[in-house]
């Protein structure tokens, strides 16, 4: 049924290298297949705005696609406002924020950049998966160096795309499927297999509550796999 020939519940090979920058305080590149998402946490001595003098900290997060991720080079315009690349990274924020306890990062904050080199498919799912391991890597840093006194990470979160494909019910779409697909769903979970946020849209008619649980528990079962993954590249 799957372009790719994998089962209806097999995700692509996942796979995340750690440390490949030399000046971020976290980095890690994450591959979902041949989607492939650098991602870097980089942490700075202030916070926005609305949280100054209020002794909590702010996890942020940023996308970006590189001029030849896709199959033709995508044409930037430095004064057109992107709006998924600003809806992306909102999304990535607010999932790795639920990672973190605000109080105990003080007022600091913790830029996640995801930076798309391939795009096959995936990419927030993937950015959100390595968003995590670089945020871990550079907390471990922050308490090593003593720059914070306790651990902040209080969550896992990793993220998984499911959609409806030949109408069948399939988890973590690649390109050839997701282009062509009646429905895309992402499911970003906590490592209790908690939902922390669901995004997405059918393209054609609607889906079921007994068709968005299936895709629950096809995204429970990836996370599963991603999450040992994830705690692999961090041992």
């Amino acid at each position: 049924m799957r372009p790719s020939k994998r089962a209806l519940d097999e995700i692509r090979s996942i796979e995340i290298e750690t440390n490949v920058n030399a000046y971020a305080e976290g980095s890690a590149l994450v591959r979902y297949g041949n989607t492939q998402v650098l991602c870097t946490a980089s942490v700075e001595d202030r916070v926005p705005p609305f949280l100054r003098n209020h002794g909590t900290g702010w996890v942020s997060g940023e996308y970006n696609m590189l001029a030849r991720s896709t199959h033709s080079r995508i044409n930037k315009d430095p004064f057109k406002i992107n709006g998924r690349n600003i809806e992306i990274k909102r999304l990535i924020g607010r999932s790795l924020r639920s990672a973190i306890d605000p109080v105990r990062l003080g007022e600091r904050q913790i830029s996640i950049d995801c930076d798309v080199l391939q795009a096959d498919g995936g990419t927030r799912c993937a950015a959100i998966t390595g968003g995590y391991v670089a945020l871990v890597l550079a907390v471990r840093k922050m308490l090593k160096n003593k720059i914070i006194k306790n651990d902040p990470l209080i969550n896992q979160v990793c993220a998984i795309s499911c959609g409806i494909f030949g109408g069948e019910i399939i988890v973590d779409l690649d390109y050839n499927e997701d282009s062509k697909c009646n429905a895309d769903y992402n499911f970003v979970l906590s490592k209790s297999y908690k939902l922390i946020e669901i995004q997405g849209i059918s393209e054609v008619g609607e889906i079921s509550f007994e068709q968005l649980t299936k895709m629950y528990e096809l995204a429970k079962g990836a996370s599963q796999e991603i999450f040992a993954i994830q705690n692999k590249a961090l041992s």
